[in-house]
């Protein structure tokens, strides 16, 4: 997820790389599928008609509209779940617009519902943080918000073999001797790695909520001059992901019992601010780094550059989801249910039928975030016609 995105509880719950708040069962069920890329690979069949769904107006009206905003993407951008081709949503995409008949209807329409794999779905939930910042440095107010390094770079090591360069080069730096090295993890940065070279653009007053909006990959700087600065994700150091929270159950700090501290982003932050120097340790096990970029136009953006929007755009593996389809979740927390629009990833949004749904900025976004930890079923929902042509094939 570009808002790294969700995913505060499975990311600090899990080892996973990538992003909001988790509940006290963050992990999320095997799927049976983990061994899938794609999903043509999972299988792909058949589901209900879209008209037998239990979708409200107000649920589609919220849908199309990003699904509209998503139809740039979905006509030009290469599928890699192997599913449609950009073509296979022009018909849709043009009539979105016009908004024939509800919107509720307009889905009935232009959509048949697709189960991949066992279509048993997984959610967690993220959120636009609001934390306390300044632009300038100031007593109580010098938590660094770097911006992306130019000397971070994408670069094979030169004592690697031309046999195990595959995919992209590592991201790293050169070192003061010339070799290309891993760049500087969290406790590097922490020290003070970075200072004195103008990248921080802003401040942030308590560390402990940076490290979580890090976490999150986007947020926002309520400053002390009255503003508010949004910040988005512009690069990560290229080091991996720990999950602290993984590592504090490993611990037995979390639980229900005696002493123990709750399975969430709240319970975390909790035992880092009434354990400081455990906590810095704790936090310095995280190696990643996220670089941001101040956002003055609408916000915050998911990985397709667009805005996600409350209660409509969620987090997929585009490996197993188109991205900017409709996506219908029926799970045992309800207020999840219904129709969303996959418009964003993260590192810990892996495999068939994982979800990170957005609920937006403030303290009920936090909460209900926080304690997103759903299971039920997932329908993908493309274009008329897919389901049959692939399964032909």
């Amino acid at each position: 997820m570009r808002l790294l995105t969700g995913l505060a509880s499975a990311l600090l719950l899990s080892g996973c790389a990538g992003i909001v708040p988790k509940s006290a069962d963050p992990v999320p069920p095997s799927s049976g599928g983990e061994a899938f890329t794609s999903a043509m690979m999972a299988g792909v069949k058949e589901g209900p008609f879209v008209s037998s769904l239990s979708i409200s107006q107000t649920d589609a009206e919220a849908a199309l509209r990003s699904f509209i905003e998503s139809c740039p993407t979905l006509l030009r951008r290469e599928d890699k779940s192997g599913l449609t081709q950009p073509s296979d949503w022009q018909k849709a995409c043009a009539a979105a617009p016009r908004n024939p008949g509800t919107a509720d209807t307009f889905f009935s329409a232009y959509f048949e519902t697709a189960i991949v794999g066992s279509g048993q779905a997984f959610a967690t939930g993220y959120f636009e943080p609001e934390i306390a910042g300044c632009r300038t440095r100031k007593p109580g107010c010098e938590v660094p918000v770097y911006a992306l390094p130019g000397d971070l770079i994408r670069q094979w090591p030169a004592d690697m073999a031309q046999s195990e360069r595959t995919g992209r080069p590592p991201l790293g730096r050169i070192n003061e001797n010339g070799v290309f090295v891993p760049y500087f993890e969290r406790s590097e940065i922490d020290a003070g790695a970075l200072e004195g070279r103008g990248l921080a653009f802003a401040w942030a007053k308590d560390p402990v909520e940076m490290f979580f909006l890090q976490i999150q990959g986007s947020g926002r700087l309520a400053l002390d001059d009255g503003g508010v600065m949004r910040i988005g994700y512009a690069g990560q150091n290229g080091r991996g992901y720990t999950g602290i929270g993984g590592v504090m159950r490993e611990r037995g700090l979390l639980g229900d019992g005696p002493g123990q501290y709750a399975g969430s982003m709240q319970g975390i932050m909790q035992y880092i601010r009434e354990n400081p120097q455990d906590g810095k340790e704790l936090m310095h096990l995280n190696k990643s780094w996220i670089f941001f970029t101040e956002l003055t136009g609408d916000g915050p953006l998911g990985s397709l550059g667009i805005p996600v929007r409350r209660e409509s755009s969620v987090a997929v593996d585009p490996r197993f989801v188109p991205y900017g389809a409709p996506v219908f979740l029926d799970l045992d927390r309800n207020i999840a249910d219904g129709l969303w629009i996959a418009q964003d990833t993260g590192g810990a949004i892996k495999g068939p039928n994982r979800f990170d749904t957005f609920w937006g900025a403030g303290e009920d976004a936090r909460t209900i975030a926080g304690g997103m930890s759903g299971r039920g079923q997932a329908l993908i929902l493309l274009p008329r016609g897919t389901v049959k042509r692939l399964n032909s094939q």
